[in-house]
């Protein structure tokens, strides 16, 4: 692949990966907001192993992966495409994929094991308290 070619992916899978969080910040998660305590837990356990699907994993992985691959290609510690690159590259893997990894991955595989139908309202009411705010902070 050309490097030309390899910024244009590289610009393509970043511009998906922001509309999939710019999308389900301000509109998904608006939404979210207003179900009651266990149309909450259960719509996030669907949405979680919902989004674990082939077109997310390339666009989540692929950004990330062609963001080291074009820091590396043009790298030039005198070049402002490289500076800029770098920037991007540093802002995913810290903002998008550590966030994620860190905080998020954690938080999914905690409401996956949360047992909603045998948990009392108090427990759910609990389960969403731990698990909306950090999730969004």
């Amino acid at each position: 692949m050309k490097t030309q070619e390899l910024l244009a992916v590289t610009t393509i899978l970043s511009g998906l990966m922001s509309g999939f969080f710019f999308a389900y910040t301000f509109s998904v998660n608006l939404g979210l907001a207003k179900l009651n305590n266990k149309e909450y837990l259960t719509t996030m356990q669907s949405i979680n192993k919902e989004v674990l699907n082939p077109i997310f994993y390339i666009s989540f992985f692929g950004t990330l992966f062609s963001l080291v691959i074009s820091s590396i290609i043009y790298f030039d510690i005198h070049s402002p495409k490289f500076f800029l690159i770098f920037i991007s590259c540093i802002s995913y893997i810290i903002g998008v994929f550590g966030i994620t990894a860190i905080r998020n991955v954690p938080l999914n595989n905690q409401i996956e094991l949360f047992d909603i139908s045998k948990a009392s309202e108090e427990s759910v009411q609990k389960m969403r308290a731990t698990f909306e705010k950090p999730w969004l902070f």
